[in-house]
């Protein structure tokens, strides 16, 4: 979860913007919450634009326009239906929080691809935190390439297999730091979690546009 400080706020034509004071790690289409603002802006939103100019308002056919001679950086714009508000200092100063929670795979899914029978609760909370590991790392690393995910649905089969195979390569290296834990006296071969394959079936780090 990250938190940060909202210090302007803005809000014409139904729709409305915030400047945070350090610059946001979001991406569109993704939610986040307001909180302790005025104005009516408190609440959980979907992120519409990252503009990087003064917001002046809405066309009659709905393009939203910009003043290109007044840069504003760490600004977050978003749908709010509202009264109009002139750009501002937020006083009291609120907070946006973005909480990134990714849910393509679950743990059943990862049992399934494992082929085993979880023996206990112990181990069913450890495979269901392999499943939300890895579908929250690979959903940062495709944003680190330029895609633009949901957080609910997957982007098709292939990153599903891919966040199911790695989820499954977590839980099998459960006590060991660099490969999968073994009862045997000869050596391992080390084995990497995130393998070509993964990486492949992920599309990372292949960049979203070339």
């Amino acid at each position: 979860m990250a938190v940060y400080q909202v210090i302007f706020h803005q809000r014409l034509d139904d729709y409305a913007v915030v400047q945070t004071l350090t610059e946001p790690e979001l991406d569109l289409g993704l939610p986040f919450t307001l909180a302790g603002l005025g104005h009516s802006l408190n609440g959980t939103h979907n992120v519409y634009a990252l503009p990087e100019y003064l917001f002046t308002g809405v066309t009659s056919s709905g393009d939203l326009t910009f003043d290109y001679n007044y840069p504003i950086e760490n600004q977050v714009l978003f749908y709010d239906e509202g009264d109009n508000l002139d750009r501002s200092a937020a006083i009291p100063q609120g907070t946006l929080t973005y909480t990134e929670t990714c849910t393509w795979v679950l743990g059943p899914a990862v049992a399934t691809w494992l082929g085993i029978a979880l023996a206990g609760v112990d181990e069913t909370a450890f495979l269901t935190q392999c499943a939300s590991s890895a579908s929250n790392f690979i959903f940062r690393r495709r944003q680190e390439s330029g895609y633009t995910d949901s957080l609910t649905t997957s982007p098709g089969t292939d990153v599903t297999l891919a966040v199911t195979m790695y989820a499954g390569a977590l839980y099998r290296q459960r006590g060991a730091i660099d490969q999968f834990a073994s009862f045997s006296d000869m050596g391992v071969a080390t084995i990497s979690g995130l393998s070509p394959l993964i990486k492949q079936l992920a599309g990372i780090p292949r960049p979203a546009v070339a």
